[in-house]
């Protein structure tokens, strides 16, 4: 068993800005409201802490987990084990001409919205994307219009050693869903987007449109994980899952969205566990009645209780 008051220690005396805290719930850091506790909940403020306690880590055999702001992700009850990294205080915007330069703990809706008041066009299709700039990139974000490999131009990462990197947009690997971060393991810090001048006000519209259509369809009057599956080819998962009969199905807390069947929401009390064992449900009866395998997109991740 891992000595996690020495871990906590040894962090605090290598690391100049940063906050620890012990067997912390992560519960408080999801959009679900689900999770079990963290063994040590490490929020980082700069780049070099982030080598830093990454390189402490390894040295010591100490798994690491990087946590954006929880919005399409689901922690298990069980908990994490080692060290959670909380990135969401790399928090910077910079505009140099055309480039938006953004820390990866950085809203991607507030990168948005920086782009709109700068007269810049290309990342509209973030405007209702809840989460942060480095989950964004991780996934490769989009909504409706567009998706973050449209506009992308760099990313600054660290790999698991502490070493610094910069790749441009043809090394991160970027399709539907997915980018070289989910199998590479390195982690983000900063990304420049590359975007185009445009007419504010059009810009605007854009954004108000895409507001409305997010407000109008999506639950977000509950806890939920976002989006929770991937689109299958020449269909929807949301439009399968309804015609399955499913909307409204409840396992424990959580329910298939009677607003949108694509999400699932908590409406009382649910635990990781209840979302785990509904998507599974919902996963079987749509390969029983259509033959059409969902693939999930939102994360899992941590310990069983």
């Amino acid at each position: 068993m891992m000595d996690t008051q020495k871990i906590a220690a040894d962090l605090a005396d290598r690391l100049t800005h940063s906050n620890i805290k012990i067997n912390e719930p992560l519960k408080h850091y999801t959009y679900t409201k689900t999770g079990g506790n963290a063994d040590v909940y490490l929020t980082v403020k700069t780049l070099e802490d982030t080598a830093e306690a990454i390189k402490y880590c390894k040295e010591n055999n100490v798994p690491v987990t990087f946590l954006g702001n929880g919005s399409n992700v689901i922690i298990r009850d069980g908990g994490i084990r080692g060290v959670v990294f909380n990135l969401l205080d790399i928090r910077y915007c910079h505009v140099n001409d055309k480039e938006l330069v953004v820390g990866s703990g950085y809203p991607i809706i507030q990168a948005s919205r920086d782009a709109l008041e700068n007269e810049l066009r290309g990342l509209e299709f973030a405007c209702g994307i809840p989460g942060s700039v480095g989950g964004a990139i991780y996934m490769n974000a989009g909504a409706y219009i567009g998706e973050v490999k449209d506009c992308i131009k760099e990313v600054k990462a660290i790999d698991q050693d502490g070493n610094i990197l910069t790749l441009n947009r043809d090394e991160l690997e970027l399709d539907y869903r997915t980018s070289i971060f989910q199998r590479n393991d390195s982690i983000i810090m900063e990304a420049t987007f590359q975007l185009e001048y445009g007419d504010k006000q059009e810009i605007k519209a854009i954004m108000d449109d895409l507001t409305e259509k997010r407000e109008s369809k999506q639950p977000l009057e509950y806890p939920s994980c976002g989006s929770v599956f991937q689109r299958p080819p020449g269909n929807f998962a949301g439009k399968l899952i309804q015609d399955a009969g499913l909307q409204g199905y409840r396992i424990g807390g959580v329910e298939v969205s009677k607003k949108h069947a694509g999400f699932m929401v908590n409406v009382d009390g649910g635990t990781a566990s209840d979302y785990e064992d509904l998507i599974k449900y919902v996963q079987e009866e749509v390969a029983q009645q259509f033959g059409v395998e969902l693939n999930r997109e939102v994360r899992i991740i941590g310990e069983k209780l």
